[in-house]
């Protein structure tokens, strides 16, 4: 009965003192044993009762702190949840371009028809060849030790043949996916306040990465012909960037690829101010109409241009394995960045991505692929001609996922979005692929993500939803 006495008197006394709110420090165990002559298990009990209850925290190595605000002597059990406002203040602003990132990776509702997405179809992945590969990478020992913090050597040496250009393992650090070697690129060669040259409208998650490292997007139009190097050289004049991100090849929204006579007038403009390229190839293996020209990194034997090759677009979303390559103390540089992040990546997802790359199933799942992708760009072009026919691209992409599509002048984007998911059809937006004012409305479509036959009857339900909105 004493100790029960005891363990009341110090559990009143804890709750006295959380009266203070959240975050509160409270007596010590040593306090508490002092203060009502007790023994420290009796504290213990109590400190355990208060914690089951939600009331306090006990922190290894700091100490006991309040969670409740005002658990004064009459709080118990269900007084209320913890009070988490005071983490508002601490935290400050969203970063910018959050939302765009979380609805692009929403995964669609049951039965809606997806024309929004930036991976394959599960139809199109190759996961049995994938799954083999992975089980031949899961069975070698080697996989599993932690191995050179660049990647492993033989997934790196393909990645330098497969880009060509004289290049050698040693200028390619491997890296968990397209999006984390973006993040790694933008945050080595650039510094907090610096300016970042992008085309307009160019991929959102570059311009998420951008703002939340601190560094300021700076917008170049690009055209049917890709990014335009008269206004790329103004704008490298007038801010002094060091840094264009460039996606030359069917680029994300618009499908644009650099054209032939304007990559040596971009690449002269890079190397007159003294700046680095950041090419991302993303679709270096989702073409569907002719051959694909040379990387940029390919003319460039002065370190200009640093490439990003991903392997998660063209196979499947779980492979996230991609590649940074460059030259000279860039290459150590980014070697650096990507050592202090994460160390490096998981050795049987590197073994598995080795194992297929170089097996008879890469090629032939391209050449599938290629078929695949022809077969549902054309289908989503017919549905646009049938059925939205003031909406079919007057430049259609050679390769890639997507068209990009402009709504009638006056049209509000969002209204046409919210419609559409009415009619159980998820599309989107294009202002947030914008760096500044878009010059209009637009929306991003996939035809690389819901099966031909699908299409449509997904423009069919997008077209009310655009007689909806207007």
């Amino acid at each position: 009965m004493n100790d029960d006495n005891a363990m009341q008197r110090v559990i009143q006394d804890l709750r006295a003192a959380a009266a203070g709110g959240t975050g509160t420090r409270l007596p010590s165990v040593r306090q508490l044993t002092a203060r009502h002559h007790v023994a420290p298990a009796t504290v213990a009990r109590a400190t355990r009762q208060l914690v089951a209850e939600g009331l306090i925290e006990a922190v290894p190595g700091r100490g006991l702190f309040a969670t409740a605000p005002g658990a004064g002597p009459s709080a118990g059990p269900g007084a209320g949840p913890p009070d988490h406002s005071w983490q508002t203040v601490t935290l400050g602003a969203r970063p910018e371009g959050e939302d765009a990132m979380q609805a692009l990776l929403a995964v669609p509702p049951p039965g809606a028809i997806a024309l929004s997405g930036g991976y394959l179809d599960p139809a199109l992945q190759p996961t049995t060849a994938l799954g083999a590969a992975l089980g031949r990478a899961a069975r070698q020992p080697a996989a599993w030790d932690r191995g050179p913090a660049a990647g492993n050597a033989d997934l790196r040496a393909w990645f330098a043949r497969d880009t060509g250009a004289g290049l050698h393992a040693d200028d390619v650090v491997i890296c968990p996916g397209g999006q984390a070697a973006l993040t790694t690129a933008i945050r080595a060669l650039t510094a907090p306040g610096d300016p970042v040259l992008v085309e307009s409208p160019t991929y959102l998650g570059a311009l998420a990465v951008a703002r939340s490292a601190g560094r300021r997007v700076i917008p170049v139009p690009a055209d049917a012909d890709g990014v335009r190097p008269d206004l790329l050289a103004a704008a490298l004049d007038r801010t002094g960037a060091r840094l264009l991100y460039c996606q030359p090849r069917y680029a994300n929204p618009h499908g644009a690829t650099l054209a032939a006579g304007r990559r040596p007038a971009v690449l002269a403009a890079i190397r007159s101010a003294g700046a680095f390229l950041l090419e991302d190839d993303y679709a270096r293996d989702l073409g569907i109409d002719g051959e694909p020209a040379p990387p940029l990194i390919a003319a460039d034997p002065s370190g200009h241009v640093v490439h990003l090759r991903s392997l998660t677009k063209a196979i499947a979303p779980g492979l996230r394995v991609a590649a940074l390559i460059a030259r000279g103390p860039a290459a150590q540089r980014l070697r650096a960045a990507r050592l202090l992040d994460d160390f490096f990546v998981a050795g049987p997802l590197q073994q598995a991505a080795l194992e297929f790359v170089t097996s008879p199933a890469w090629p032939r799942h391209r050449r599938t692929l290629r078929n695949a992708l022809r077969e549902r760009r054309d289908a989503l072009l017919t549905a646009l001609r049938r059925h939205l026919p003031g909406l079919v691209p007057a430049s259609v992409p050679g390769g890639g996922f997507h068209l990009w599509v402009r709504l009638p002048d006056g049209t509000d984007e969002s209204r046409v979005v919210t419609a559409a998911a009415a009619e159980q059809v998820v599309v989107f937006p294009g202002h947030p692929w914008h760096g500044a004012e878009p010059p209009g409305a637009f929306l991003r479509l996939t035809y690389a993500a819901a099966p031909a036959d699908r299409l449509d009857e997904g423009v069919r339900r997008l077209a009310r939803a655009v007689t909806r909105s207007s």
